[in-house]
């Protein structure tokens, strides 16, 4: 029989496969990061309300920052426009610097041929969509407070999270299985992340930076799904149908060869660890 051209991909029916367990763990990860304390679950919602009210005030009010080329722009439009960005670096960077213990903090379980350790990433990436799907639920009530509305075209929102979900958990695949052949990886990957947060247009729009520097940063995958995800949820504009098509292809494949490689690498983890 002929091969088709195009292999079938393996990581979607992995996931599908375990999807209840990948549920339940899911859930233990997000409970368990409160468990013990006084606010519980209300510590999601307190820490974004307490980092945007500390960058919006050094960046609107010390620094006298606008938005852009908006004169008139207050601090409400600043912190706006400011928390949309960090919704999206923050999933990014949950799931970065957890990425290389993954395994490691789970060594007991590598020894284990039955249990599957791929799904460990993907749990790591739900727990990081979870805090952030929180943080939106204070992003809408700031622009019902500001604007008086939320712009319809948010329902947009889940397919331009597509490539950021696809992208995160492809690294996740990538870092986890490096992680456990490199032990320094997670120093390594902390000090990017924090480099990553001012190359990302969180603090600023791309538009604001020279055009001589702007296709230079485009190739950030983080600020084009930022800009993107601001044209939906604050400018009221449709994101980019190149950006949709074009940008789900290209994390559907790095899906595909990050877990690929971490199924090899997973072969020596026994040894290693």
């Amino acid at each position: 029989m002929r091969r088709a051209f195009f292999p079938s991909l393996q990581w979607p029916s992995a996931l599908w496969r375990h999807r209840e367990l990948i549920w339940k763990l899911s859930k233990r990860e997000v409970e368990g990061r409160y468990r013990g304390s006084v606010l519980g679950w209300g510590w999601s919602l307190i820490m974004p309300l307490l980092m945007l009210a500390v960058y919006t005030f050094v960046f609107s009010q010390v620094f006298q920052a606008r938005w852009g080329d908006l004169e008139a722009s207050g601090p409400w439009l600043f912190a706006i426009n400011l928390f949309a960005g960090l919704i999206v670096f923050n999933v990014f960077a949950e799931t970065t610097n957890a990425s290389p213990n993954i395994i490691l903090s789970n060594a007991n379980l590598a020894t284990k041929v039955i249990f599957p350790l791929e799904i460990l990433p993907a749990i790591t990436v739900a727990a990081a969509i979870f805090h952030g799907a929180t943080s939106l639920l204070i992003l809408g009530a700031f622009e019902m407070l500001s604007q008086g509305q939320i712009p319809i075209t948010i329902v947009w929102l889940p397919l331009v999270w597509t490539p950021l979900i696809y992208g995160c958990l492809a690294l996740s695949w990538t870092l986890s299985s490096l992680g456990v052949y490199l032990r320094d990886l997670g120093q390594i990957v902390g000090v990017v992340t924090n480099l990553m947060m001012f190359l990302s247009a969180v603090f600023y729009p791309l538009s604001a930076l020279p055009e001589r520097w702007q296709p230079l940063l485009r190739l950030n995958p983080l600020v084009v799904v930022i800009e993107q995800s601001r044209r939906v949820t604050i400018e009221g504009l449709p994101p980019s149908l190149f950006y949709l098509v074009g940008g789900s292809l290209i994390s559907l494949i790095l899906c595909e060869l990050a877990f690929r490689g971490f199924q090899r690498a997973r072969r020596g983890f026994a040894d290693v660890l």
